[in-house]
C-alpha cells in the first residue's frame, strides 16, 4: 500500500483509505439502480404506457435516490469530481425531459481515468449503457472499480508499449449488466447523443479475466490429464499473478490493433467481413503479446512467462467452447491455435491424455504469429477479396472446413461480379466447425463455463466438478 500511495501522490492523486462500497450510500445507490433497470426499454428510455411501467413520479423519485447516494459517494473519489458533477447533471436532465433515449454524452466526456492511472485508485462510474458480452441493452448501470497499475506495468507502458489509452480494471462491486460475462469497459457501450471525435480510454478487467482463465484451465487440466510444470501450477494457484499476466497481455494485445503491417483499418470498423478476419486479427494481437512475453521472460520480466502460458491455456481451452458457434471468431482463433501446435507435434491427444511438449511450445506459436504477420504484409498489395481468399487458405490449412461451405470451393464457386461485401453472404455461421475433440471437450466443460458469469477475484474460484 505504500508504494501505491507513493504512485498517486505523485501524480497528484490521494487514494481515499475508505472503500466506496463500504459507504452505505453505495447499497442505496445499487438499489435505486436495479430498480431503476426493468423500467427501460432497450434503448435506454421508459415507455409509461407499456404493461409493468412505474409512474412518472416513482421514476423521478427513483432517479433522486441515485442523484442523492451519488452526491454522497463523491467527496471519496475528488479525482472524478468534473465527472461526477457532469454525471448528477445528466441524470438530472434525462428526469426533467421525461426519460426518453437517454444522453451521457457531458459526463462521458468529463471521465477521464487515463489520464491519472495509479494502482488503487477508485471509481465510482454511473451510465446508462450495454455491457459487452453481457446486457445488449442500454441500461442504467452502476460500478465501483479500481485502476490496476502496478509500478513495473507502468514502465513498461512508459518505455515499451505506449498505450496512454489503456486501463487496467479490477472490479470492487456492479449492478446486473455486470453480473454476467462482460469483462470491459469502454466508451463506445454508452448512451450519448453522437459518438466523440475520438475515445480517451478503454477498460479491461482483469481480475475477472483471471479468475476466469484460472476456474476453466483448472478443469480442462483435469479433465485432460495434462501433467503440468511447477511454474504453471503455482501460477493457476495464485489469482494475484494472473491478474497480472492478464493486465500486461491486454495492454500489448489492445495496442497491437494499430502496430504492424495492417492491410486494412485495424478495428474493422464499419467494414463488413468475414469472420475469419476478425479472428485473424484478434488472434494476431494476442499471438503478438506472445512473443513480447517470449523477449521479455528473456530479460527477466516474471509476468512474460506467465503471459505465455496465459495466452495458449484461454486460447485452447476457453475460447474454442465459450459462446454460440455463429460467426464465433475468438473461437475460431482457438481452434486454429489448437490445430497448429497440434501439426506441429506440440499437443499430442494419446491414451485419453493431452500432452504438450512445453520445450516447443514457444517456438512453434511464434511460428505461428509469424504466419500471420506474413499474411498482414503480403495483404498490401492484393485485392481485398484476394487477401480474404488467402486467409482463408492459412485457415483451412489447418482447420477442415463445413463441407457444405461455398468458400470452401474457392473463387470459381462464387459469383465474382458481386461486390466483396456481398460475398460475405455465402460465409456459413460455423464455416470452421468444432473438431471431434472440442465437441468432446466443450461436453465437459459446459457447465464450468457457465458457472463463470459474474466472477470476480473474491469468487470461489476452485473449478465445478
Amino acid at each position: 500500500m505504500t508504494e501505491i500511495l507513493s504512485s498517486a501522490i505523485a501524480e497528484g492523486v490521494v487514494l481515499s483509505a475508505e472503500r466506496v462500497v463500504d459507504h452505505p450510500a453505495w447499497p442505496t445507490l445499487k438499489d435505486a439502480v436495479e430498480t431503476f433497470r426493468p423500467w427501460q426499454s432497450k434503448d435506454g428510455s421508459i415507455d409509461f404506457d407499456a404493461e409493468g411501467a412505474p409512474t412518472r413520479e416513482t421514476a423521478v423519485a427513483t432517479i433522486a435516490r441515485v442523484i442523492g447516494a451519488i452526491e454522497e459517494l463523491a467527496p471519496l473519489l475528488p479525482h472524478d469530481a468534473d465527472y461526477h458533477r457532469a454525471l448528477v447533471a445528466d441524470l438530472r436532465r434525462w428526469s426533467e425531459g421525461g426519460f426518453g433515449v437517454p444522453d451521457f454524452l457531458d459526463s462521458l466526456l468529463a471521465f477521464q481515468p487515463a489520464r491519472t492511472r495509479a494502482d488503487g485508485l477508485q471509481h465510482l462510474v454511473v451510465f446508462a449503457m450495454y455491457t459487452q458480452n453481457g446486457n445488449p441493452d442500454r441500461n442504467l448501470e452502476a460500478v465501483v472499480l479500481r485502476m490496476v497499475w502496478p509500478d513495473w506495468l507502468a514502465e513498461l507502458e512508459r518505455t515499451r508499449y505506449d498505450n496512454p489509452l489503456y486501463c487496467g480494471l479490477a472490479f470492487e462491486d456492479f449492478t446486473s449488466g455486470y453480473d454476467t460475462n462482460s469483462a470491459v469497459l469502454f466508451p463506445e457501450t454508452i448512451a450519448v447523443r453522437e459518438a466523440p471525435e475520438r475515445f480517451s480510454w478503454g477498460g479491461i478487467f482483469c481480475d475477472r479475466e483471471a479468475a476466469r482463465f484460472r476456474r476453466v484451465s483448472e478443469a480442462a487440466v483435469r479433465a485432460l490429464g495434462i501433467e503440468l510444470p511447477d511454474d504453471i501450477r503455482d501460477m493457476l494457484a495464485d489469482q494475484h499473478r494472473c491478474q497480472e499476466a492478464f493486465a500486461l497481455w491486454d495492454m500489448v494485445h489492445d495496442r497491437t490493433h494499430s502496430h504492424g503491417d495492417l492491410p486494412f483499418d485495424p478495428f474493422m470498423i464499419k467494414q463488413r467481413q468475414p469472420f475469419w478476419m476478425y479472428g485473424l486479427e484478434e488472434l494476431r494481437c494476442d499471438l503478438t503479446a506472445f512473443k513480447e512475453a517470449v523477449k521479455l521472460e528473456a530479460e527477466g520480466v516474471a509476468q512474460g512467462r506467465d503471459v505465455q502460458y496465459a495466452v495458449i491455456f484461454d486460447r485452447m481451452f476457453r475460447f474454442p467452447v465459450t459462446g454460440a458457434r455463429v460467426r464465433n471468431y475468438d473461437g475460431l482463433g482457438g481452434q486454429l491455435l489448437f490445430a497448429y501446435l497440434h501439426q506441429h507435434d506440440v499437443v499430442r491427444w494419446t491414451d485419453n491424455t493431452l500432452h504438450i511438449d512445453w520445450s516447443r511450445a514457444s517456438q512453434v506459436t511464434n511460428q505461428l504469429c509469424g504466419e500471420i504477420e506474413k499474411l498482414y504484409r503480403d495483404g498490401i498489395d492484393r485485392p481485398k477479396l484476394v487477401h480474404w481468399f488467402k486467409a482463408y487458405e492459412l485457415v483451412s490449412t489447418y482447420l477442415a472446413p463445413h463441407p457444405g461451405s461455398v468458400w470452401a470451393k474457392g473463387p470459381e464457386a462464387l459469383d465474382l461480379s458481386q461486390p466483396p461485401r456481398k460475398l460475405v453472404d455465402d460465409v456459413l455461421p460455423d464455416e470452421f466447425p468444432l473438431s471431434m475433440f472440442y465437441e468432446a471437450l466443450g461436453k465437459k466443460l459446459r457447465d464450468v463455463v457457465a458457472s463463470t458469469k459474474g466472477i470476480t477475484a473474491g469468487s470461489d474460484l476452485p473449478a465445478a466438478a
